[in-house]
């Protein structure tokens, strides 16, 4: 194992990595930009270094300040967290190549993903049922307009490098695709440097599901089982839960046999190691491979607390050369888990609410574990993300989950600036979402203010 490792994040991630880190007997060196100098993860870390000022491509997004606070410090490894830098191959390449362990896969398996489209084709070729969509990026709107026609409307204009759900938009005719194709491109170019977009058929009401992946250098790879990250706004994951309702207490065993397979076809693919995501949409009982993100998740804790597997101390395990010893066998589901994103901003409107945190006060109790970037009188400012914290619930079940998170959430005390936490509640007792009935449309017909 590397004695230290520098944490190229920020916020609530940066801190999770941090304390496993130390807890491995691993030091830690945190980055930081000027609108950061004061928050806990910086405090928290044995050493931390200012990289640059508040904007993130002055900052977190350096390439050239980050390795040489790496050097500056003796780090010997690296974590990029989630965000930021972490699917960038360059990043990983560099590192490399300044004598540095990149926790994350190899440079090589992020390069075969960074092209959604063509890793698409890729898993295509090996057998993972993909969304039926173009074949690779498109050139020009005419190019576009035909491949639609190919698929059949409505379809989805999808960014090639793109994540987060930055340069995508649906469109039902060829007039509104006309439209789309144009704004994807420009948002695609501002967000990811290139223009490049695809198109997929546009399902109306799916669900989205993702399998955790888990592998290490030697050629022995798992899977962590399945998220349900149903729950999204305009294409951002607002509630995410293990085990999905379409597999809980043995459901559908043919079709997560199906969805397991897939996954660790597609991880194998791109020949992947460390800890992975294989995402899927499910619609009319067919699963169909979407993307694949080479890092971390948000998402993590609901698979940590439902399989029993620490996530990042077999990251830091796995970058030091360690054999994973997790047999698939040994992965087991107990109980269940619900994350729900606390966000700096208005619950009705959803504009960033930006401003001190005069109180903050989370919740405690049995099932209740908090992922938290910021404390009591810590500033949250407009540069970044509005996600301040993650609360993550857990129970035997997921109705004894669901009324835990109900009182986490009614007890959960922040002023000074506004949260989502009345949209968590109103989605909590949405009786659709009791019920199970979820989609990626969930929030347009239920909980409304």
């Amino acid at each position: 194992m590397f004695q230290k490792l520098l944490i190229a994040n920020r916020g609530e991630i940066a801190r999770r990595i941090g304390t496993v880190a130390r807890q491995m007997g691993v030091k830690t060196v945190a980055v930081y930009s000027d609108a950061d100098a004061t928050l806990p993860f910086v405090k928290e870390a044995d050493e931390a270094v200012r990289i640059g000022p508040a904007p993130a491509r002055d900052s977190y997004l350096s390439i050239p300040a980050i390795l040489e606070a790496a050097k500056k410090t003796g780090a010997q490894a690296v974590h990029p967290g989630y965000g930021f830098l972490s699917e960038n191959g360059e990043f990983a390449q560099a590192c490399a190549d300044a004598g540095m362990v990149f926790v994350g896969p190899p440079p090589e398996a992020m390069a075969r993903m960074k092209d959604k489209s063509q890793a698409r084709k890729l898993v295509s070729a090996a057998g993972v049922p993909v969304v039926p969509g173009s074949d690779g990026v498109l050139p020009d709107v005419q190019s576009a307009l035909e491949a639609a026609e190919r698929i059949g409307y409505p379809v989805l204009c999808k960014a090639a490098s793109g994540g987060g759900g930055i340069g995508m938009a649906a469109a039902n005719n060829p007039a509104e695709l006309e439209k789309v194709y144009r704004q994807c491109t420009d948002r695609a170019k501002a967000a990811f440097g290139r223009e490049g977009v695809y198109l997929e058929r546009y399902f109306p009401a799916p669900r989205h599901i993702e399998v955790q992946i888990l592998g290490d250098t030697h050629g022995h790879l798992i899977h962590g089982l399945e998220r349900e990250c149903s729950i999204q706004r305009r294409h951002q994951k607002v509630v995410e839960e293990a085990p999905s309702v379409l597999f809980a207490n043995g459901k559908n065993p043919a079709l997560s046999e199906q969805l397991f397979t897939a996954a660790v076809t597609a991880a194998k693919a791109f020949g992947y190691a460390n800890a992975g995501t294989v995402e899927f949409l499910y619609s009319d009982g067919q699963v169909y491979f979407i993307e694949m993100n080479a890092r971390l998740q948000v998402e993590h804790p609901v698979t940590e607390l439902t399989t029993g597997l620490d996530l990042i101390g077999w990251q830091l395990r796995i970058a030091a050369g360690e054999r994973l010893t997790v047999k698939q066998e040994d992965v087991k589901r107990k109980g269940a888990a619900l994350e729900f994103r606390i966000y700096a901003e208005d619950p009705v409107k959803y504009f960033p609410s930006p401003g001190p945190l005069k109180v903050f006060q989370p919740p405690t109790g049995e099932g209740v574990r908090l992922d938290s970037g910021y404390a009591e009188g810590d500033v949250v400012t407009p540069n970044y993300d509005p996600m301040i914290a993650k609360l993550i619930i857990s129970g035997a079940t997921r109705d004894e989950a669901i009324a835990r998170a109900v009182k986490a959430l009614e007890d959960f005390r922040i002023e000074g600036i506004k949260t989502n936490i009345p949209l968590h509640l109103r989605i909590l007792k949405a009786p659709a979402f009791s019920a199970g009935e979820l989609d990626t449309h969930f929030l347009d017909h239920h909980a409304k203010p």
